[in-house]
């Protein structure tokens, strides 16, 4: 059963909405998944990416910031029961599944979002020389539109090791994935045509098979073992 978020306005229960989707939007506009139509609430105000079992809320540069159990947040990993205030309006988290909050403490956020950034990280990975100054100037604002990938080219996926999380298992189906811990390390996984590479984005660079990838893409092969903010997996291909 997804989990869900119950919208209330002075203790008025004003909808429920399942979580059945990637990413969903709440704001003001009547573009966003949910609406909710206050002036103190932004036109877009924040954001829920969510991933297996677990989601992750992130303010999008609000006027009037988002909170969470009252204190005010940028990203935050939601757990069963929390209570997210937009406004004057109120959005209940709902998940019996959930991992606990000492299980976020230690695993990874993965998110299938920054591809404006990511996107620019691959470019500079493949242009030699490129500072990650000048990687961050041509980072663009809007997400990039991601490639299509040839139907023919065996899915991957990435397993968990070690951790809380260990067994959890994530298809690779994006064109681009952004994995790791925002301002600790940060990588991401593209899915081209010749198969999938990891790039480093932010912080150390990752481990495959107990060395670093440095900073060019680095091709990733059945069964290689990625270590990255702390978490090893294992990605395989469908055969």
């Amino acid at each position: 059963m997804p989990a869900k978020l119950i919208l209330s306005l002075n203790a008025s229960v004003l909808g429920e909405f399942a979580l059945e989707k990637e990413r969903i939007t709440i704001g003001r506009r009547p573009d966003n998944d949910i609406q909710v139509d206050n002036l103190a609430v932004s036109g877009q105000h924040s954001a829920i990416i969510t991933i297996l079992n677990d989601s992750f809320l992130e303010d999008l540069d609000s006027t009037n910031g988002t909170y969470v159990n009252g204190k005010l947040i940028k990203k935050h990993a939601l757990k069963n029961s929390d209570v997210i205030s937009v406004g004057k309006h109120e959005l209940k988290y709902v998940n019996d599944e959930a991992s606990s909050e000492d299980d976020f403490e230690k695993t990874m956020i993965i998110r299938p979002g920054m591809v404006g950034h990511a996107a620019a990280a691959e470019k500079a990975a493949e242009a030699p020389g490129t500072t990650t100054g000048e990687m961050a100037a041509q980072a663009p604002t809007a997400d990039a539109p991601a490639q299509s990938t040839p139907a023919e080219l065996p899915l991957g996926k990435i397993r968990v090791l070690n951790g809380p999380a260990a067994g959890k298992e994530l298809e690779l189906k994006k064109a681009l994935i952004t994995l790791g811990r925002p301002g600790i390390q940060v990588a991401v996984i593209t899915r081209r045509p010749q198969g999938y590479f990891i790039t480093h984005v932010e912080g150390t660079h990752p481990v495959v098979n107990g060395d670093p990838i440095g900073g060019q893409a680095h091709a990733l092969k059945d069964h290689d073992v990625v270590e990255l903010a702390g978490i090893k997996m294992e990605f395989s291909v469908n055969h």
